[in-house]
C-alpha cells in the first residue's frame, strides 16, 4: 500500500483534515529514523487545528515542538518537512534561526535596562547569558587569589555550616513508635496505673544521637602558607557551627600549639588574629611526626581523639623522621573514628604522594582529599559529616 500522497504546498493542504495530514507526516518521519509515538502525532494534530494551515511558520514549529525529541533528529525533520510541505527555498528561509543579540550579565546584574539604554531590534532574539563570579572563584586555587578575591573567598568559607558524624550515645529518650526503640519498663508501668495495672499502652525509649568530636591539626609551616589562611578559617567555621568544647583546633609546625580558645571568638578576623599571635612557629619549619606525637601523648590517646573525626591539613613535607610519622599515625588511627588528610597539592596534575611524611602517613589515613579551593572545602565539609569509613581515595 503506497504512502499518503502529501500535498506540495499549504494551499493544497487546506483541503485535508489536520489529523490526516499529521498521520501522513509522522509516517514519513518514521521512514527517516525518527521515533514518533502515537501521542506525539495526536498532539501535532491538535496543534495544527489550533494554529491553522495558512502560514508555514506555525506549522513548522508545531511539528518541531511535538514530534522532535532529540537534537540530532533536527536535520532529518527539516528535510521531511521541506519535501512534504514546502519547496526547498522556502524551507531554508523558514528553518534559519533569527539573528540573536547576546547580553552577558554577571551575578551582580539583574538584566534590567535603564530608560536611556537603546532597545534591541524588534526582529532580533535577545538572550541574556549569566555567569556567576562566585562559582568561578570557588574553583580557583587559593594560592592564586588576589586581595579582593581572598576577601570574597573568606566570606564563602565562613558561611559554611559544618557538622560532624553522629553516633548513638548511652543516653535514652522516649519515642512514640517502636522504630529503633527498646521497651521502657518504668514508663510502661507508669502508663498502666490508670488502667488498673494492665499495660494497655507500652512505652519505648531510643538512644540519643550525639555528634562526634572533631579535631583539626593544621599545618602552618612555610610550604603551607598559601593555604593555611583558608584552612584556619575553615576550622573557625567548624567551631562556630558546633557547641563549645566539641571542636578542637591545633596547629602543627616545629611544635604543637592548641588554638581552640582563640578559635572560639565569634568574629572570624579577630579569631584568626588571636590564633596568629598565639602560634609562634607560623610559616616556619615542619615536624609532623613530633607534632602528632605531642598531640597523642598530651591529648589524643588520653581521650580527645577517641571516637573523634581527626582532620589533618598538611602537604606532607616533613623535616623529621618518616618512621616517627608512621608510628604516631598508627597510634592515632587506633583511637580515632576517622582520620581525614587534606592535602592542597593533591589537586595538582600528576601529583603523587612521594613526600616522605605523606608517604609514611598515607597507610593510616581513612580519606585523602584535596583542599586547594573553596569548592574543595565544601566537599570536605560533606566528607566530615558523612558516614563513610576506610575509604581511602588516592
Amino acid at each position: 500500500m503506497a504512502l499518503w500522497s502529501a500535498p506540495r504546498s499549504l494551499a493544497a493542504a487546506e483541503v485535508a483534515e489536520p489529523e490526516t495530514l499529521a498521520v501522513a507526516f509522522a509516517r514519513l518521519l518514521r521512514t527517516e529514523g525518527l521515533e514518533v509515538p502515537v501521542g506525539s502525532v495526536a498532539a501535532y494534530a491538535e496543534a495544527l487545528g489550533a494554529v491553522g494551515l495558512a502560514e508555514p511558520g506555525p506549522v513548522y514549529w508545531a511539528g518541531r515542538a511535538t514530534l522532535v525529541h532529540r537534537s540530532e533528529d533536527l536535520p532529518a525533520y527539516d528535510r521531511v518537512f521541506a519535501s512534504y510541505w514546502l519547496d526547498q527555498p522556502m524551507a531554508r528561509a523558514l528553518t534559519e534561526p533569527p539573528p540573536t543579540s547576546v547580553t552577558l550579565l554577571t551575578d551582580d546584574e539583574d538584566g534590567s535596562e535603564s530608560d536611556d539604554a537603546p532597545s534591541p531590534e524588534p526582529e532580533s532574539d535577545v538572550q541574556a547569558l549569566r555567569y556567576s563570579s562566585v562559582e568561578v572563584l570557588s574553583q580557583r586555587d587559593m594560592s592564586a587569589l588576589t586581595a579582593a578575591e581572598w576577601a570574597e573567598a573568606e566570606r564563602l568559607i565562613s558561611s559554611l555550616r559544618i557538622a560532624s558524624e553522629v553516633r548513638p550515645s548511652r543516653r535514652m529518650r522516649p519515642v512514640k513508635r517502636q522504630t529503633r526503640g527498646h521497651p521502657d519498663l518504668r514508663g510502661t508501668v507508669r502508663r498502666s496505673l490508670p488502667s488498673g495495672g494492665v499495660p494497655v499502652k507500652r512505652a519505648w525509649r531510643a538512644p540519643v544521637d550525639q555528634a562526634r568530636r572533631m579535631v583539626f591539626l593544621l599545618d602552618v609551616s612555610g610550604s603551607m602558607e598559601p593555604y593555611a589562611r583558608g584552612l584556619v578559617r575553615f576550622a573557625h567555621a567548624a567551631v562556630s557551627s558546633r557547641r563549645a568544647g566539641r571542636v578542637e583546633v591545633f596547629t602543627i609546625g616545629t611544635r604543637l600549639t592548641r588554638i581552640t580558645r582563640e578559635m572560639a571568638r565569634r568574629d572570624p578576623d579577630a579569631a584568626l588574629s588571636s590564633a596568629a599571635a598565639a602560634v609562634g612557629d607560623w610559616s616556619g619549619g615542619t615536624r609532623i611526626g613530633a607534632s602528632i606525637q605531642a598531640f597523642n601523648d598530651t591529648w589524643g590517646v588520653r581521650g580527645m581523639a577517641r571516637g573523634a573525626v581527626v582532620v589533618i591539613c598538611s602537604d606532607g613535607w616533613d623535616r623529621g623522621d618518616p618512621a616517627l610519622v608512621a608510628s604516631e599515625m598508627a597510634r592515632l588511627s587506633r583511637v580515632a573514628w576517622r582520620v581525614v588528610w587534606v592535602n592542597p597539592l593533591k589537586a595538582t596534575d600528576g601529583y603523587a604522594p612521594l613526600a616522605r611524611g605523606m608517604a609514611a602517613a598515607l597507610p593510616f589515613v581513612d580519606q585523602f582529599v584535596e583542599g586547594h579551593s573553596v569548592s574543595s572545602l565544601e566537599r570536605l565539609a560533606a566528607i566530615i559529616a558523612g558516614p563513610a569509613r576506610r575509604e581511602v581515595v588516592r
